[in-house]
């Protein structure tokens, strides 16, 4: 799928975001330049390794979010460098970038340089805090100024960060899209864009429904584990007969009828408490318990294949290896060598245009 084959980026973002979005640029067939700060020691994230990584190789991290891209360590403070830099600015279509004010005039990227030099430039910039301009963002502080670590985990855990960098995440969804409606802009009036975002309004824009519960009914979210504080039962966790965990997404009081069904627990059909859905947020606990019940001594096999035949939204908590060997995570490996190494991460893409 290289439908973006004739584009150029210049990649000259770091950390995750940016470079995320570089990636699916380059997963849809761009040419991206990506240019790492020399004197930094290249992006800070190749010397992110897990313990069992080896010292000196390409980390897990880097990999994830650098795939198929032309790496260039620069000394961006040099004349040479900088000659290069604007060579570059002069073929590309795109430039992605998340540098601190004085540095963007400094290298000569800053929007005002950029529309006077390349006008039909993209120009996307990355920031992390919108009013803030020069405080330094990285993911776990938006994720604690947002308000997701206050939600996240449970009333005895206490706050708790999301295990990806979804901050990050969300940031590199906003860029992509803002870089697509850039291209489409320019292909109906041939003139450039300057992109404005940060890490902040992408967290913001994700509060989605939790935002709204606040904003309309003055309910401030609390921790409570994978529950959702709109719908019951969803987000249960119940552990079956054979060890494997489960967790319910029941929204409608079709699927909660059919369940009981299952479970036998048709007298729950009856109990007032538990008549709408609105009744059972309420009722959550006392709910809890009765299912509980019953599915703890189900083999979580059987319980998914019944829930499975008759459109019943429940899951089996898998851990990463168990993730990663489906068909459809194996169908989305890709491999590319990095520096003479082998290196492995899912595809940035998960659509298909036909």
């Amino acid at each position: 799928m290289k439908l973006l084959s004739d584009l150029v980026v210049l990649d000259l973002s770091s950390v995750l975001a940016g470079p995320s979005a570089g990636t699916f640029l380059a997963e849809l067939g761009a040419k991206v330049i990506k240019v790492e700060n020399l004197k930094r020691g290249g992006d800070v994230t190749n010397s992110w390794r897990l313990p069992v990584e080896k010292e000196n190789a390409v980390s897990a991290y880097y990999s994830s979010v650098n795939f198929n891209k032309e790496v260039h360590l620069l000394d961006l403070t040099s004349s040479s460098s900088q000659d290069q830099l604007s060579t570059w600015l002069a073929e590309a279509d795109v430039v992605l970038e998340n540098f601190k004010a004085k540095d963007r005039v400094k290298f000569g990227v800053d929007p005002t340089h950029i529309k006077a030099h390349y006008p039909s430039l993209i120009h996307c910039h990355l920031r992390g805090f919108e009013h803030a301009l020069n405080r330094v963002a990285y993911d776990v502080v938006l994720q604690a100024e947002t308000g997701f670590m206050s939600m996240n985990g449970t009333k005895e855990s206490g706050p708790v960060k999301m295990p990806v960098a979804m901050i990050d995440v969300m940031a590199a969804h906003q860029m992509k899209e803002a870089v697509l409606l850039a291209l489409y802009k320019r292909a109906t009036t041939n003139s450039g864009s300057y992109i404005e975002l940060s890490l902040e309004a992408s967290g913001l824009s994700a509060l989605v429904n939790q935002a709204s519960n606040f904003l309309m009914a003055d309910h401030v979210a609390e921790r409570m584990g994978s529950k959702h504080p709109n719908i019951a039962p969803y987000g249960e966790l119940f552990s079956c007969a054979d060890g494997k965990m489960v967790v319910l997404a029941i929204g409608s009081d079709a699927q909660f009828g059919e369940l009981c069904a299952y479970l036998g627990l048709d007298e729950l059909m009856d109990d007032d408490r538990f008549a709408t859905n609105a009744k059972r947020v309420v009722h959550r606990a006392a709910l809890e318990e009765k299912l509980k019940a019953q599915i703890e001594i189900r083999n979580a096999s059987d319980f998914l294949s019944y829930c499975h035949a008759h459109q019943l939204p429940v899951g089996e908590v898998k851990t990463m290896d168990d993730v990663l060997s489906s068909k459809t995570a194996q169908e989305m490996i890709r491999e590319e060598i990095i520096h003479g190494e082998t290196t492995k991460r899912l595809s940035s893409i998960a659509f298909r245009i036909t």
